[in-house]
């Protein structure tokens, strides 16, 4: 086998639309040999994005059914495929890095693996933030939405769970990161939401806990209290996991603190303060705002629009219910679905992973 075999793995997640940027430290290729044995590694390259069967997966790369139902179903346990058992038969697909391969690798991360990640993190987030559509939307808390405003599903977080019938929660591996990097969070560790529209799905899942939808809405409940801010993918439909993220640990929102990448995420709305009912206490900017949008202006406080995310957890707390949502006059309309989501972000990147899929320019 190849010594070459990650740098081809590396090319691969590199073109598929969300992106693997090669490093001058080669810091990329040291993630995958944590993450992926040679052999894995090579298998993972003939894998598609498309969900398929052992036996397709055999004829379509003339490796043996028996040996490949035992490598997918590891590296189903590894998180580097996605797999979907219907219990008379199991399908895998290829997944990117992020939203994918790291999130799934919750229960093999390590203190090694941490601190290669925060260090490509440096590398990754510029290009993966800086392109267009947002993997991420925030979907701001239900009830900071008033009749006034016209939602679509994807605008609420009820409107995301009320299509599952599936649910599970995991340990925030953001945090967990964190956590092993000596930089402890004081908030709410196991808060990460996915949903499935199929019954049984996260039963003896490899992933977090199987919960019934009333203890999903608790995880919510509890992530509003914590000043969490509500994530899912940036898509119309087919939604299947909502990250409830803090400031100082998640990524995606550390890209606006830390990077300065406004517009790392979709945000639909935005905080506006009435000035004349605030009383400058001081809670919304301290305690409530995980992207840093509120400052002190004197005897009231104000936001800043252009970094604002919309998410509304500065409004439940808000004394003097000075604080309103807002809906912003320009909205980037999310892709309406996976598929469409590939398809711009590919066209944005310059990508052609159509090897990478099943039928027409692919396999």
């Amino acid at each position: 086998m190849s010594e070459d075999v990650y740098k081809k793995l590396a090319r691969v997640l590199d073109t598929l639309p969300n992106g693997f940027p090669e490093t001058e430290s080669g810091v990329e290729q040291k993630l995958l040999r944590k993450v992926f044995s040679p052999e894995e590694a090579e298998l993972f390259c003939d894998m598609t994005l498309d969900f398929e069967t052992a036996e397709q997966v055999a004829a379509r790369t003339g490796r043996d059914k028996d040996y490949l139902e035992k490598m997918l179903e590891q590296m189903y346990e590894h998180g580097q495929l996605f797999r979907v058992d219907f219990g008379t038969a199991k399908v895998y697909k290829m997944l990117p890095w992020v939203f994918g391969i790291f999130e799934f690798q919750l229960n093999r991360m390590d203190r090694e693996f941490a601190e290669l990640c925060e260090e490509y993190g440096l590398h990754y987030a510029p290009q993966f933030f800086g392109n267009k559509p947002q993997l991420m939307q925030v979907v701001p808390v239900d009830t900071d939405i008033t009749a006034s405003h016209e939602t679509l599903p994807y605008h609420t977080v009820s409107g995301i769970i009320e299509k599952g019938l599936s649910f599970a929660v995991a340990q925030c591996i953001c945090k967990k990161e964190q956590n092993l990097l000596d930089n402890p969070c004081k908030r709410p560790q196991e808060v990460c939401l996915a949903i499935a529209p199929v019954p049984n799905v996260f039963d003896n899942h490899m992933w977090g806990r199987s919960i019934t939808k009333e203890e999903a809405y608790k995880v919510l409940e509890i992530a509003e209290e914590a000043a969490l801010v509500h994530l899912t993918w940036n898509i119309q439909n087919g939604h299947y996991f909502i990250c409830n993220c803090c400031g100082c640990c998640c990524g995606v929102l550390r890209s606006i603190t830390e990077l300065g990448i406004n517009g790392a995420v979709n945000a639909h709305y935005y905080a506006k303060i009435d000035a004349d009912a605030c009383t400058a206490c001081g809670l919304c900017a301290e305690e409530r705002c995980q992207v840093h949008a509120i400052s002190e202006q004197g005897d009231f406080y104000e936001v800043d629009i252009d970094r604002c995310i919309g998410c509304g957890l500065c409004i439940s707390t808000c004394p003097t219910e000075a604080i309103s949502l807002v809906k912003r006059e320009i909205v980037e309309l999310p892709p309406a679905n996976e598929d469409a989501w590939f398809e711009e972000r590919g066209k944005a990147r310059g990508v052609d992973y159509s090897q990478f899929l099943l039928g027409a320019k692919g396999r």
